[in-house]
């Protein structure tokens, strides 16, 4: 059986279960988001989809086919802070009145989402300064991330949910598990009921994804105040991912609902393959150090060239990621000149 026709399989499993996938088109390099709609009552939409009028629209056919309508929906989950998960969030609960389920945490940043982004912004900027990105890319790239606002909106959470709770349905009972790393407020559901073999049933939104790598992006943490820049430590989102995915290795699931590409059968696969994926770039990385001390942004130019200035970011917290493995395993050290860090073997 192909790739393909496995993963259409395992949806099918899904769709018996009453969780059925939409994929909605978004404007990143990461292609369509799943969006999960769970029959049951009340009705439950997991994720969004960017605010967008093609998401909209394409949501719109997507429930059409499955005898819904956008107004139908009565309950909406928010797995997570980033735009093309919950940007359509605010809309479609205006239209149908229905309930905004998040973790009680990032409810404070989805309702003030304006001011959050423009402060996850200076934090972003900071932070390339300090590592080597020269100034003029700091500019444009906080100029582009501001233009990308749009594609994510402000929403009250009417629903707060907590780390270790339930979200009850009639026909189920979702855990709730909060899983941090590829953002501060990763969330990831469990339906034991709808177990499918032996194991549960996991809605992992992007914890966890079968074609890429999540990337542990570097954020601000969630309880940073939103009146303030933040000035605290860097957070070390790798690692901090990594203790999450050991957490789910644990678990006994019978399939992962991704928040992009294919469902996933055998998680603990492929959570071993990212920790050896992981441990190469790291002990890659490593080498480089030791060969001659370096910014975390030349140590990007030299993996991936001409994408750690487009992709400045994302590059810089893949590296830093990886650096903070290697720190904590006393083998590299962080030496500070003028503002910017340098890293040299210890």
């Amino acid at each position: 059986m192909s790739d393909q026709e496995q993963a259409g399989e395992a949806l099918e499993r899904a769709a018996q279960a009453g969780i059925h996938c939409l994929a909605i088109p978004t404007p990143f390099m990461v292609g369509r988001v799943n969006a999960y709609l769970i029959e049951d009552s009340p009705l439950t939409l997991v994720d969004s989809g960017p605010n967008s009028a093609k998401a909209l629209d394409e949501l719109e056919r997507a429930l059409a086919r499955r005898g819904h309508r956008v107004e139908d929906i009565e309950l909406l989950v928010i797995t997570h802070q980033h735009m093309d998960h919950f940007g359509l969030a605010s809309i479609l609960a205006r239209r149908s009145g229905a309930e905004v389920a998040a973790l009680e945490d990032v409810a404070p940043l989805l309702a003030s989402y304006g001011r959050e982004a423009e402060l996850d912004d200076v934090f972003a900027e900071r932070l390339m300064l300090r590592h080597g990105i020269p100034p003029e890319v700091a500019t444009v790239l906080r100029a582009v991330s501001a233009g990308f606002r749009a594609w994510g909106a402000a929403v009250e959470v009417t629903r707060p949910l907590r780390d270790g709770g339930e979200l009850r349905l009639r026909d189920r009972t979702l855990r709730v598990l909060h899983r941090p790393g590829h953002s501060p407020s990763d969330t990831v559901l469990v339906d034991d009921r709808s177990a499918i073999g032996e194991g549960a049933m996991m809605l992992a939104a992007d914890h966890l994804i079968a074609h890429i790598s999540s990337n542990p992006l570097l954020a601000r943490p969630l309880d940073a105040s939103a009146e303030h820049e933040y000035d605290g430590p860097r957070p070390q989102a790798l690692l901090t991912y990594m203790d999450s995915l050991e957490k789910t290795r644990a678990m006994e699931l019978s399939l992962v609902l991704s928040g992009h590409g294919p469902p996933i059968t055998d998680h603990v696969a492929l959570i071993d393959e990212r920790f050896r994926l992981h441990r190469r770039r790291a002990e890659k990385i490593g080498r480089l150090i030791a060969s001659e001390p370096r910014t975390a942004h030349e140590i990007a130019q030299e993996l991936w060239g001409n994408v750690a200035v487009t992709q400045a970011y994302l590059t810089l917290s893949e590296v830093l990621g990886h650096v903070d493995l290697l720190m904590r395993d006393g083998a590299v050290v962080e030496a500070e000149e003028d503002g910017v860090v340098r890293l040299r073997a210890a």
